[in-house]
C-alpha cells in the first residue's frame, strides 16, 4: 500500500520521528533498514514478518523512531551529507 505524500510529510514533522528532517531522508533509511531485515535482522516492532514485506517494516520502523542513525558531515569538495544506521 503506498504512502501518500502528505502522510510522509506529516510523519516526518510529527512525533513519530522528529529526528528525521526531510522525506528524502526517511525513504534512505528504509531503503538501508530493508536491506539489513531482508538478510535476516529482527524487526524492532511488533509485526508479522510473514504478512508484510520487509520495505513495509522497514518503513514503519523509521517512522516510529525505532532505528537510530548518524548524520555524517561531507568530507572535501562535492560530497552530500550521509547518513549511517
Amino acid at each position: 500500500m503506498p504512502i501518500p505524500t502528505d502522510l510522509v510529510d506529516s510523519d516526518v514533522e510529527g512525533s513519530g520521528a522528529p529526528e528525521v528532517d526531510s522525506k528524502y531522508r526517511l525513504i534512505i533509511l528504509a531503503a538501508k533498514r530493508s536491506k539489513q531485515l531482508q538478510r535476516g535482522a529482527s524487526p524492532r516492532i511488533e509485526i508479522d514478518p510473514q504478512k508484510h514485506k520487509p520495505t513495509r517494516i522497514a518503513l514503519e520502523e523509521v517512522m516510529r523512531g525505532r532505528v537510530h542513525f548518524d548524520i555524517k558531515e561531507a568530507d572535501g569538495a562535492g560530497g552530500a551529507d550521509q547518513s549511517d544506521l
